[in-house]
């Protein structure tokens, strides 16, 4: 027997959920919102962690998605520390961490990730991070002094973020990384050196091609950490940067069908398989209309675009997700990046529009002459194209020259 009963219930305190609910009510929505989350804190936005609030220069209420008040004069019910415990998804009902049973007409299952974690000698000794929450970043600021020495395993965005944002506060950063080049996974060798010299030459220590053989401390902190080709680089922190995980304990066992990609499966309108059910955010794999293939993005963009389609499915639009994926980043104020398309786009050319010795340059990636990505580092109004060109699926093979052509108008390519 439930509680009580709400009309829409947004499981996961985070933005895709936060989105959603503002949405609803843009939309005229009237009836009962429960945002219900495991964090200590209302929805923010998760950049930040890894940027300016871990620099120092941006506060907890900076880092909100919605202002503090919002909640309350939009009707919409908070509650902090209330994590999801079981689903019955047949039942359409949630038992919450407070011991609440609550019943819902429609629901956006939007738990998240959860940080990839190593096991490797050492893991568990004191000074060793990962960086997820707002938390996280506070403890990884207050454990090293300035001129301190922080190790950065992986080269993704955490990694490259975290060292450019400590060494603009006084760290001293070392990258290692099983990739060549940092950003290389998701951007190219070519994105990769660009943004490998960049860091280089800001005094941050890259050691690409590399495998964390363990981490060896003095007493219980961290000390140093050793390579499996023998390089020993100490440490007085180390921060964990090797990917996350969807949260989808709750869905799986609720019986909901979970996709390839280790999300939780559901159709072009972000529906699972349960009905009144929806998924949102890291957790979602949906079938795209746009690339003909499911996709699971984890972006706080992206989390957002979809919490706003399903609030307009759940008002009643029946309306397939169509944004086209987009990421940014900052390393801290050196230089920021923009990306359109899926993080495994694919591709077998790349075409470098702009000039990469000066800082301001595109990468198209093509896909059997099709346009897949895009990249931009001081041109992002390359990108309206890169959406139109992605979104078309024209073929682009014979007009790569123009792409070249920096100087060139690209808005008839395609047409």
């Amino acid at each position: 027997m439930a509680d009580r009963h709400v009309d829409v219930l947004l499981i996961g305190g985070g933005v895709a959920s936060a989105s959603c609910a503002a949405a609803l009510r843009d939309g005229g929505f009237e009836g009962s919102i429960l945002l219900a989350g495991r964090e200590s804190d209302p929805p923010y936005n998760r950049p930040p962690a890894s940027k300016g609030y871990l620099a120092g220069t941006e506060t907890r209420a900076d880092a909100l998605y919605h202002p503090a008040g919002w909640y309350e004069a939009n009707d919409v019910e908070l509650l902090t520390r209330a994590s999801a415990m079981k689903l019955d998804a047949a039942g359409m009902e949630v038992r919450l961490a407070t011991k609440e049973t609550v019943r819902f007409d429609q629901a956006l299952l939007a738990t998240g990730a959860n940080v990839r974690r190593l096991t490797v000698d050492g893991a568990d000794l004191d000074g060793i991070h990962y960086l997820r929450a707002l938390g996280n970043a506070d403890a990884i600021r207050d454990d090293v002094p300035e001129g301190g020495r922080v190790v950065l395993i992986g080269g993704s965005y955490i990694g490259s973020e975290v060292a450019a944002t400590l060494t603009s506060i006084g760290r001293r950063c070392t990258i290692v990384m099983q990739e060549e080049h940092p950003l290389s996974t998701g951007f190219g060798d070519t994105a990769g050196r660009w943004f490998g010299e960049l860091l280089s030459s800001r005094g941050i220590e890259i050691h690409g091609g590399e495998q964390l053989e363990r981490m060896e401390g003095s007493g219980d902190r961290v000390q140093r950490v050793v390579l499996a080709g023998g390089a020993q680089l100490g440490a007085d922190a180390v921060v964990l940067g090797v990917g996350a995980v969807p949260d989808v304990m709750l869905a799986k066992a609720a019986g909901l069908e979970l996709g390839e990609h280790g999300g939780v499966r559901c159709d072009s309108r972000l529906r699972t398989s349960a009905e009144g059910i929806f998924a949102a955010g890291d957790v979602c794999q949906y079938d795209s209309v746009v690339h003909g293939r499911p996709l699971r993005v984890e972006h706080w963009d992206v989390a957002v675009q979809q919490g706003r389609t399903v609030a307009a499915n759940m008002l009643g639009a029946d309306r397939a997700h169509e944004a086209i994926p987009y990421f940014f980043s900052d390393l801290s104020d050196w230089v920021s990046l923009e990306y359109v398309g899926p993080a495994s786009a694919g591709w077998d050319e790349e075409v470098v529009r702009g000039s990469l010795e000066e800082g301001a340059f595109s990468i198209w990636y093509l896909k059997d002459n099709r346009l897949a990505a895009a990249l931009s580092v001081g041109r992002s109004g390359d990108l309206d194209d890169a959406r139109r060109l992605i979104a078309s699926g024209a073929d682009v093979g014979e007009q790569a020259a123009q792409l070249r052509d920096a100087g060139s108008d690209l808005s008839a390519i395609g047409a």
